[in-house]
Order: structure tokens, then sequence, then C-alpha cells
């Protein structure tokens, strides 16, 4: 029997210690987890920090994935790998050795307690759009039906 995968998308994101290696760890151990394919990965964009900008700049980056898992069960995966990665939760938009979102699950829109999809804010953001483009382009936001590309080019003729 074949399960049924769904094409998702995870926003990326580190600003303490080795950034760089965060992220690489983050999307090894995404791969290595049952029911999850990494199909693409961004490259490593530097970006200032929003909210509170009293903080190292971060590194952000996007991962394409394939998963067999329901929305849910992606999120404790991805809080499983900020919790094996000393993600600490001090302050909201503080600084952290990681943090994953997911961004996409295929055409699904979410609204619960613990999970929204798509990411609520992720059209307000270059520094998710920017390396979600590169690799998902022609990705539709379900919600307002622009591509990513789209959303893209507004936000950054905005700035």
């Amino acid at each position: 029997m074949n399960e049924v995968k769904v094409t998702a998308y995870i926003g990326l994101g580190s600003n303490m210690g080795d950034r760089e290696e965060g992220l690489n760890h983050a999307v090894e151990l995404l791969g290595k987890t049952e029911g999850i394919e990494v199909t693409a990965v961004s490259s490593y964009y530097n970006t200032a920090p929003v909210g509170y900008i009293e903080q190292p700049d971060f590194l952000n980056a996007a991962a394409e994935i394939k998963t067999a898992l329901p929305p849910n069960g992606l999120l404790q995966v991805c809080m499983s790998i900020e919790k094996e990665l000393k993600r600490e939760r001090v302050m909201r938009w503080g600084p952290r050795t990681i943090d994953l979102d997911i961004l996409l699950y295929g055409d699904r829109i979410i609204s619960g307690e613990h999970l929204t999809v798509p990411h609520p804010r992720m059209h307000e953001r270059n520094f998710v759009l920017k390396p979600l483009n590169e690799i998902a382009p022609y990705a539709i936001h379900p919600v307002n039906g622009q591509t990513v590309s789209e959303m893209y080019r507004v936000l950054s003729s905005a700035e």
C-alpha cells in the first residue's frame, strides 16, 4: 500500500551559536525522520531580526519536504528537533538556536490552537519568502491564491 505524501515547506532560522551548523543539523534531522523526505533546501540568507531587534542577525532558509505525516505530527517533529537542538522559548521573537515553522502543507488551511497553516505572517516576511521563492516560486498560498514569487515580488517592491 502506498502512503499518500504531501509536499510541505518548512522555514528555518537560527541566530545563536554556529547558525549554519544549526540549520544543517535541523535539515539532517528532518531527513532522518520516518515519513519525511527532504526534497529541496534553499540557500542560507543572513537577515536582520524582526520584532525584537536587539539580537544577532539570523540565518534563514526554507526546505521542501514530502511527508506522510499529518500536520500535527509534522509539528511535533519540528518541535522535537528544536528541543534536541537546545531551543529555549524565553521571549517572543527572541534569540534562538533553531526555529522551524511549517509554512505550507499542501493546499491545506489549518487553524488550530497549536498550528496555523499557511504560516500567518509568511506573506509579510522577506526572510521567509526569499528562500522559499528560490525553491518553490510556483507554490500557491491557499488563502490569498498568490504564488510565492508573486508575494515575494510585491513585498520586495514595497521595501
